[in-house]
C-alpha cells in the first residue's frame, strides 16, 4: 500500500510541474520576423503591430497614443513591467519604430521586439 501511494505522490508532483511549466501567451496570432534573442519569462504588457500597421494592446484594439499612455498608467501601478512588441512580417518597420520611441519617451525601461525561434531581442 505504501508504494501505491508514493507512486500516486510523484504522478501528482509530476503533474504539478508540468502545469506551472506551461507559458501562456496572451496574444494575436502574427507572423513574426526570424532572429535570434532570449527568451523572456513572467508578466509582460503585450503590443501587438498587425499587418495593416492596426494596433492591440494586451488583444484590445487600440491607438498608439492610447497605448502609451496605458502603458504607462500600468507601470505607474505595477512597477515597470516589460513591454512585449509583437510585429508582423507584413506590418511597417516605422510603425515599429515610432512605438518604441513613444514609449521609451513615456519612460518605459524595458521595451523589447517578439521574434520566431529563440524568444525574444531585448532593444
Amino acid at each position: 500500500m505504501m508504494s501505491l501511494m508514493d507512486v500516486m505522490f510523484l504522478v501528482l508532483v509530476f503533474f504539478i510541474y508540468c502545469i506551472f511549466d506551461m507559458a501562456v501567451h496572451k496574444g494575436l496570432k502574427v507572423d513574426l520576423p526570424d532572429a535570434a534573442g532570449a527568451a523572456e519569462k513572467g508578466e509582460r504588457i503585450v503590443v501587438t503591430i498587425l499587418p495593416d500597421d492596426s494596433m492591440q494592446l494586451n488583444g484590445m484594439p487600440m491607438e498608439r497614443d492610447a497605448i502609451v499612455s496605458r502603458v504607462r498608467e500600468l507601470n505607474a501601478v505595477k512597477m515597470n513591467l516589460p513591454v512585449l512588441i509583437s510585429g508582423d512580417r507584413k506590418s511597417s518597420l516605422g510603425t515599429g519604430i515610432e512605438l518604441l520611441s513613444a514609449l521609451k519617451a513615456a519612460g518605459v525601461e524595458k521595451a523589447t521586439f517578439q521574434v520566431k525561434g529563440s524568444g525574444v531581442s531585448s532593444q
